[in-house]
């Protein structure tokens, strides 16, 4: 895939992100034909929209959320200015598919930048200054269809962000066992889903710190004050309008979006 082809495609997916609206398949010749190429894109994109990276989310970091979404190790993609206090309200005509995750998000206080020597768990904790219950509203600018491109489309369209729907922070929650808090989500009061940290993605600094190394190794890095968005504890679901989802985390707080 040449650069003219790349270009083409970050320029496709800035202007389907900022118009706020969807496709129907991508031509053929502007499929990115490795990850490598997507995430470039990816970057790409951020350039041809010039917004504010306010956050990162993750994806994929066990192996039946791996098979969904047709991947073989976990994903990244970057959240632009769509950091939203709960409870929050969304307009569903003008979200692309949003599909309520629920996460726990983490906000930096300090840098993590490139650099040769990995970081360990502890250095990316200590980089944390808070951790909150949310709800991620992962949208995608392609239409699920039958025309739906492959995973490398996807990565370079930000592996599917959209906005992050954030409540007030965990006290104490690096004392706190976060990793075994059972977590609900109900639609319009109906129980819909619920799991745990600790089956999904172990515990919110183990996709962190995987995060904070693969931007240190392609050399872009994460910087304080973004909010990184963990992995769902509780798969994908897909609201229609006028559903108003609750994640109840029990002590940790709940988190609700309307899908107005």
């Amino acid at each position: 895939m040449d650069m003219s082809r790349q270009h083409e495609l970050a320029v496709l997916l800035a202007k389907l992100r900022r118009e706020g609206r969807q496709q129907s398949g991508l031509d053929e010749s502007l499929v990115p034909p490795d990850k490598e190429t997507a995430y470039r894109i990816a970057r790409m994109v951020e350039e041809a929209l010039g917004w504010e990276v306010a956050g990162w989310k993750i994806a994929a970091m066990n192996r039946r959320l791996q098979q969904q979404l047709r991947t073989d190790a976990p994903i990244y993609g970057r959240v632009f200015g769509t950091l939203k206090s709960s409870p929050a309200t969304v307009e569903h005509a003008r979200q692309c598919s949003p599909i309520p995750e629920v996460e726990y998000q983490a906000r930096l206080v300090a840098d993590l930048p490139p650099r040769e020597k990995p970081y360990s768990m502890e250095e990316v904790t200590e980089a944390v200054v808070s951790l909150h219950p949310g709800i991620e509203l992962s949208e995608c600018r392609f239409v699920h269809d039958g025309a739906f491109p492959p995973l490398t489309a996807i990565l370079a369209d930000g592996a599917g962000s959209g906005a992050i729907v954030f409540g007030p922070p965990i006290e104490d929650w690096r004392r706190r066992d976060v990793a075994n808090q059972e977590v609900v989500l109900t639609c319009n009061g109906t129980q819909r889903r619920k799991g745990i940290a600790a089956e999904a993605l172990d515990h919110p600094m183990v996709p962190l710190t995987w995060l904070a190394n693969e931007l240190s190794r392609t050399g872009i890095g994460l910087k304080a004050s973004q909010m990184i968005s963990t992995g769902t504890l509780t798969g994908m679901l897909r609201p229609k309008p006028g559903e108003t989802y609750v994640a109840d985390f029990g002590p940790f707080n709940k988190v609700a979006v309307t899908c107005a």
